[in-house]
């Protein structure tokens, strides 16, 4: 319970650094802190850690009714480092508010997340259903993982019904081709009204992937379209100005002049939230309404160079991040690592973050194209499957008294070590810079190495009573045992030496 506690602490501990950065960049100065709420105060809580919690959440809840969705958009940019946003999000889903803001914020938290993977391309595979069920996707397995630790809602059937309405809404907006289309449409108010159905359930790993996938389809498509209109808009007042005029249009019995229209910043509108800047866009739209009705000037405007311009304008790509380096490639057996004091509560908690692993991969080999079920994105990495140890997760067996069940399960129990080992490996590494979240990912490193190697002794047990050393299960337990050796190397020199 206690590490929970901790655990908890550092996650608000990150929010709370992440809302005074926010604060400090649009009011220009400090917030003060509440005495025993800073840093180093935090850092050093051992006892208390109840009342503690308890004054940040207030404390928090007193900052977040000062900061706007359309705040929080600003601030999460493509620098934002991942843990932040992971933990504004395990901080909106404990609490669960059901008020709009609250969800919006939720919602942009989730779609950067989605926007901005840690692995180029991992959210892009996807599996399909089995008898109409709705397939997990590579980010609801991430989501999961990052809400393990949290209460997250149950999702009624009902809700599970308006889920699916998502993809066809995607499919609509992938045809638009005109902002004054898009924006005719109502798709906006209907998915916002459509959120709002889903209720609590929003806080839902489900409902934040299916929402935050159809989020990134339609804001990659309004960026484009908006673009082209008001690049047209502008070039329509240039040509405007060249020719001696000031006034472009009426618009809701407002003169539109050309300054009115070389003042409009793209990047601010459409970093604004949708749902406030909702009524500019509209503007905006009539207004290029307006101007669609004069060709004669656009004529002369729009050359074919001017066409391609506009229809690529906003659409230059991120460059990807990086690969991540390879894991080291040691023959060295696991490490006979002597655990400090390793509690039973310690092992609960891990057992119970290995079943949801397990069980997390499990879903996405079965549901997962056969082609790509042995490639699972995690959260930091993709986790490779060797076909044994696919087959071992997509068994229907595994409840056997049977030598076939016995391998299974070590494969399965191998391969889940090695998972988590790999995530807590790269939280370790996210977390130098606070020593008290440092510590707790070390302690989790520490009773995951002795799992492994208990778990390499069992499977090494196995081996011997196989048929033969050449036999395809002992060759497959000789495989996974490698690989977990390799995992836990680097899991080893993780904790030695910080920072390498």
């Amino acid at each position: 319970m206690a590490e929970d506690l901790k655990f908890e602490l550092a996650i608000l501990a990150t929010v709370q650094g992440f809302y005074q950065k926010l604060m400090v960049d649009c009011l220009g100065g400090d917030v003060p802190i509440p005495v025993g709420l800073d840093e180093d105060a935090l850092r050093q809580a051992e006892s208390g850690l109840p009342d503690t919690l308890s004054r940040l959440y207030r404390w928090l809840h007193l900052l977040d009714l000062a900061i706007t969705p359309a705040m929080l958009r600003h601030a999460l940019t493509p620098d934002t480092d991942s843990e932040v946003a992971e933990a504004l999000l395990r901080y909106f889903v404990r609490r669960r508010e059901a008020s709009d803001i609250d969800r919006d914020k939720t919602d942009l938290v989730s779609t950067f997340l989605y926007r901005h993977p840690r692995v180029p391309g991992q959210w892009e595979q996807r599996g399909y259903g089995l008898d109409g069920a709705l397939p997990l996707s590579p980010f609801e397995i991430a989501l999961i993982e990052i809400l393990a630790d949290t209460d997250v809602p149950s999702l009624p059937e009902e809700h599970v019904q308006l889920l699916r309405r998502f993809d066809p809404l995607r499919e609509e907006t992938s045809r638009f081709r005109d902002f004054n289309a898009l924006i005719d449409s109502g798709i906006i108010s209907r998915v916002r009204e459509l959120k709002q159905w889903l209720d609590s359930s929003f806080y839902h790993p489900g409902v934040l992937a299916t929402v935050a996938a159809y989020n990134a389809a339609f804001g990659a498509k309004f960026d484009e379209l908006f673009a082209g209109a008001l690049t047209e808009i502008k070039q329509f007042g240039q040509a405007l100005e060249e020719m001696g005029g000031t006034i472009l249009s009426t618009v809701d019995g407002v003169e539109v002049t050309v300054d009115h229209v070389a003042a409009l910043e793209q990047g601010e509108m459409l970093r604004a939230d949708y749902g406030g800047a909702l009524e500019r866009f509209r503007r905006v739209s009539k207004l290029k309404k307006e101007l669609d009705r004069r060709p004669p000037i656009r004529k002369s405007l729009l050359t074919p160079a001017a066409r391609h311009s506009i229809r690529s304008a906003g659409g230059a790509a991120a460059a990807a991040k990086p690969a991540r380096a390879a894991a080291a490639k040691t023959l060295a057996p696991v490490p006979a690592f002597q655990p400090p004091a390793i509690t039973a509560q310690q092992i609960s908690t891990e057992e119970s973050k290995l079943r949801r692993v397990e069980e997390s991969i499990r879903i996405f080999v079965r549901v997962a194209d056969p082609k790509y079920r042995r490639v699972v994105p995690m959260r930091f990495f993709n986790l490779t499957l060797t076909e044994a140890e696919a087959e071992a997760y997509n068994a229907s067996f595994l409840e056997e008294k049977s030598p076939r069940a016995d391998m299974a399960r070590f494969l399965i129990r191998l391969v889940s070590i090695s998972a988590r080992v790999g995530t807590e490996i790269e939280e370790l590494k996210r977390s130098e810079s606070m020593s008290s979240l440092w510590k707790l990912h070390a302690d989790a490193l520490v009773v995951l190495l002795d799992m492994a190697s208990t778990a390499a002794e069992e499977a090494g047990s196995a081996e011997k009573t196989a048929e033969s050393d050449a036999s395809p299960s002992a060759q497959a337990l000789r495989s996974s045992v490698q690989k977990l050796r390799e995992r836990c190397d680097a899991a080893v020199k993780a904790l030695a030496h910080p920072g390498s």
